[in-house]
């Protein structure tokens, strides 16, 4: 393995783990401080006044919930590291097309620097060597 490669995988590893760390923080929140029923309600307003469905909004809730702080740890350990950046970019959409659509104008400081740093972990992904998948 050359240097380059190697520098590569200590990157992958590096924003693999920061962006897990952001992931598992913000999922955990919405699921064991703020919990999921406060989520909803922060959002059932706007969602009523643009008549999404309950349902919808319950689901995204938790679905994003969810993924975000299991994803966080898979991201971390380095498991399922082909399928979990690919979920999470799906999660990310979601987000970004709820906000949009509830509020057009809204701020991006904390969804984009992580719609970033998933880009970089699936342009890196060849230099995977340090996880959890390569042990199994």
């Amino acid at each position: 393995m050359s240097q380059t490669e190697i520098n590569f995988s200590i990157a992958e590893v590096f924003i693999r783990c920061f962006l897990g760390i952001l992931f598992v923080f913000q999922g955990y929140d919405k699921l064991f401080v703020v919990k999921i029923k406060n989520v909803i309600n922060a959002f059932h307003r706007e969602s009523d006044r643009k008549h999404i469905p309950e349902f919808l909004l319950i689901a995204t809730s938790y679905f994003t919930s969810i993924t975000e702080f299991i994803g966080g740890i898979l991201l971390i350990t380095g498991l399922f590291h082909q399928f979990v950046p690919i979920i999470l970019a799906i999660n990310l959409l979601i987000v970004a097309f709820a906000f949009s659509f509830l509020r057009p104008m809204w701020d991006m400081q904390h969804v984009f620097p992580r719609v970033i740093l998933l880009t970089l972990i699936l342009l890196l992904s060849n230099y995977f060597y340090f996880g959890l998948d390569t042990i199994l």
